[in-house]
């Protein structure tokens, strides 16, 4: 007796989860409820690739950060460290692109400042790199915006069905609105299930860009101060073995000035 009672039980609750399961329910919503459904699929699935893919790059440049800092202002001029470099370099870009518009002023007809035209070259390059940077976050942006929206018009959908429903059987029982309900239900998952990964790696890839930006800025006004100085300013270079800091090479001024106080 027993055992006829739980095979019943077993076979009553195969039979539901099949009546009202997940791909059951999308057949019962048609096609405006596989296309919704279909959306937010590809909708998560380009959230998760330009996840990843712009972690890696945001990565492969962080890692260039520290080879520059630890390498490339030893070298004993630009185009020396500019050499070492990567060649699709972030970096490399940078320096590039300053040692171009050092060689265009001088072919420049009309009277500009140096620092003014390499100043604007450089804020060129670091601008394009920062774009580059920040492809594919708008589409995360809009998917974290408008998935919860789309999940809701399956849900608004489902409801609609759920009382049709209802109102053709003259009574609200629970086995005609379960379905229509449960499908109801599995839009508004869905809806969420893409806009919060989608929300979350857009805030947490704007901050990498925003901290990847800063130390490019930071190099770019390294660049712009050898270039300005004819290499006589440059960044300190990290001590190593714990060694003091030190300039890897010392100003004119300081010289100047140093001169004035041993005097």
């Amino acid at each position: 007796m027993l055992t006829t009672t739980l095979a019943a039980g077993a076979a009553a609750a195969q039979n539901a989860k099949d009546q009202y399961g997940f791909f059951n329910a999308l057949n019962q919503g048609g096609v405006i409820s596989w296309t919704v459904a279909v959306i937010l699929t590809l909708f998560l699935f380009f959230s998760f690739y330009i996840m990843f893919t712009k972690l890696f790059e945001q990565q492969k440049i962080i890692n260039q950060g520290k080879r520059v800092r630890a390498t490339f202002w030893n070298s004993n001029s630009l185009r020396e460290g500019s050499a070492k470099l990567e060649k699709n370099s972030a970096y490399k870009q940078i320096v590039d692109d300053g040692l171009a518009a050092q060689d265009q002023h001088s072919r420049l007809t009309d009277p500009v400042e140096a620092h003014d035209w390499l100043h604007g070259s450089l804020a060129r390059s670091e601008a394009t790199i920062n774009s580059q940077l920040g492809g594919g976050l708008a589409f995360l942006a809009t998917v974290g915006a408008t998935a919860p929206f789309i999940g809701l018009f399956g849900t608004v959908l489902g409801i609609y069905r759920a009382l049709i429903a209802i109102s053709a059987a003259g009574q609200a029982s629970i086995d005609k609105v379960a379905g229509p309900v449960g499908e109801a239900l599995i839009m508004t998952a869905l809806g969420l299930v893409v806009a919060v990964p989608a929300v979350l790696a857009y805030n947490w890839l704007q901050r990498r860009n925003k901290s990847i930006s800063e130390d490019l800025a930071a190099f770019s006004n390294d660049v712009l101060g050898y270039l300005a100085s004819d290499g006589g300013v440059r960044p300190v270079v990290a001590a190593r073995k714990g060694a003091p800091a030190k300039p890897a090479a010392t100003t004119t001024a300081g010289q100047a000035g140093g001169a004035q106080t041993r005097a």
